[in-house]
């Protein structure tokens, strides 16, 4: 993908890869419709395509100037608009809050807290496999106790 589009990309923030998939941002509506059509164009004409049901977008309005009407379109379509965005395993909000991104980690953290006391809990479970589970599942330093 990064070679494929190199000569239409933008600098970061305004265009990010990553794998397959792309975040195109600008200050106006207008011009993240002229964005998306470009990289259709230039895609297409590679022999990719754009996915027009997981296309979407989130308009995040921190200025107090009022910005124009209308929508975001690939190809004639409409595409989606979201209140929030999921990236790279992070949520982003389009008032700028974290509250979604913070309630998305907690109950992943819980979610991984129910798979491992399962077996770190279980008294029937010998102590040198916990110690062994608990050292090739909890690489990223979290803390779990039982």
């Amino acid at each position: 993908m990064d070679e494929v589009t190199r000569d239409i990309q933008g600098e970061i923030p305004w265009c990010m890869l990553f794998a397959d998939d792309v975040v195109l941002v600008d200050e106006s509506r207008a011009g993240v419709n002229r964005k998306l059509e470009l990289w259709r164009r230039t895609l297409e004409l590679k022999g990719f395509r754009l996915s027009r049901t997981k296309t979407e977008y989130m308009m995040c309005d921190f200025s107090a100037t009022r910005h124009e009407g209308g929508d975001v379109s690939l190809d004639g379509q409409v595409v989606a608009q979201k209140d929030t965005f999921r990236y790279l395993g992070s949520v982003l909000q389009k008032d700028g809050d974290i509250d979604e991104d913070v309630r998305h980690r907690i109950s992943a953290g819980w979610l991984k807290w129910r798979q491992a006391s399962g077996i770190l809990c279980d008294k029937r479970v010998p102590q040198k496999l916990k110690g062994k589970f608990y050292r090739t599942s909890n690489s990223s330093g979290d803390v779990i106790r039982c």
